[in-house]
């Protein structure tokens, strides 16, 4: 289950990841199709079921207080509700810990708040690369409760796109060129369809690390 824009496709090797499903427009050789492999990891059941429901069932205590926006103030996001925690269950700490071994470098200053993100069945990100004062250069989530589609867009041209499946219990990893030159985004579920197959995305919940700003 691999998508592609146009023609000139190949599919990206799975060297540090376990499961990379897409396909780019990008010579195999190119210089741009290198860069693209080296910075945007996948890796799929990085948590277990019964550690994806211990997380839902943390941030549920919070999250259910809150309604969902449908406004942002970056107008980033649409359908949304989220938190940025720091204390976390054992069970929970010891996920994040992989999360984080996974994703960033031995010695790496991260910042120590979680963005814990709900995105709504009829909510949607829109394409954006994340501020530089609010973070450094790796940006990690893992995906919760149901399946979504990430696009990746050339910044300065966005015809230029990747589409990858995130299943629930996955973890995303982007950083360095594809974190600064690319945008990201998650598709509106009546967009969510890979190679002519329709994937129908409901509530959505992405616990989110990153690393200090440069």
């Amino acid at each position: 289950m691999e998508e592609i824009k146009t023609h000139s496709s190949m599919l990206l090797p799975r060297g540090r990841w376990e499961s990379y499903r897409a396909l780019h427009m990008f010579h195999r050789q190119s210089c741009q199709y290198d860069y693209f492999c080296k910075n945007f990891e996948l890796h799929e059941n990085l948590v277990s079921e019964e550690e994806e429901n211990s997380l839902l069932e943390e941030v549920e205590d919070y999250l259910e207080d809150l309604d969902y926006e449908y406004d942002h103030w970056d107008n980033a996001i649409h359908g949304y509700r989220e938190t940025e925690k720091s204390q976390w269950s054992v069970k929970s700490q010891a996920v994040l810990r992989r999360i984080r071994q996974v994703a960033f470098s031995s010695g790496e200053q991260q910042l120590s708040l979680v963005h814990v993100l709900d995105l709504a069945q009829d909510g949607y990100i829109k394409p954006h690369v994340d501020s530089v004062k609010f973070c450094g250069s790796t940006i990690t989530g893992v995906s919760l409760l149901s399946t979504a589609i990430m696009r990746l867009a050339k910044q300065n041209n966005p015809e230029h796109w990747v589409n990858v499946v995130l299943k629930p219990r996955s973890l995303y990893v982007i950083r360095d060129v594809v974190r600064y030159q690319f945008t990201h985004e998650i598709l509106k579920d009546s967009e969510s369809s890979f190679r002519g197959q329709r994937l129908p995305r409901a509530r959505r919940i992405s616990i989110i690390c990153r690393n200090e700003p440069s």
